[in-house]
């Protein structure tokens, strides 16, 4: 199990991608988010931790697969009023290991199926774990209060119709 998960610094390990799922092996623990160098620029603050739990698996078609799953809270900012905003993250995905970017490539595109990720012999579960966080970020992360102005006039409202009021009215 030694030679599946080594350190590549202090609390960072890293995995053969094949051989740990094939073992069925498991790696958790808790990292803070600091550790997060690509996550910390998009947060208000990098206070706290995340959860994850990584094992290896197959999927449904019998390749060799990583289960990641990751838990916590991340202080985004606010897109309208610039505040923190705490956001709870709670991700379960399959990632089905491939030998070559081109055996992925070789599949046709289906949004349905799991995520595919080229397998190494020295895959850090970190950056595992930093990905499926920045992918589990909103797009514009607001408050409900800070919700777009045309939400709270009605669906059909938009920012020119005043303005379409005043132009009748001059006419």
């Amino acid at each position: 199990m030694d030679d599946i998960i080594r350190p590549l610094m202090p609390h960072q390990p890293v995995i053969d991608g094949f051989e740990f799922a094939s073992a069925g092996a498991i790696q958790q623990g808790v990292w803070p988010l600091a550790d997060f160098q690509r996550l910390r620029d998009m947060l208000a603050s990098d206070a706290g931790e995340v959860a994850y739990r990584v094992q290896g698996t197959r999927d449904e078609n019998g390749r060799p697969a990583l289960q990641v799953r990751v838990q916590g809270t991340l202080q985004l900012r606010c897109q309208r009023c610039l505040e923190p905003l705490p956001f709870e993250v709670r991700v379960e995905d399959l990632l089905v290991l491939a030998a070559t970017l081109s055996e992925i490539h070789a599949e046709p595109a289906d949004a349905y199926a799991p995520d595919r990720i080229v397998a190494g012999r020295e895959m850090p579960v970190r950056e595992l774990v930093e990905d499926e966080l920045i992918l589990a970020l909103p797009y514009a992360p607001r408050h409900e209060s800070c919700a777009p102005r045309a939400a709270e006039e009605g669906q059909g409202s938009s920012p020119f119709a005043s303005l379409r009021g005043l132009m009748r009215d001059k006419h």
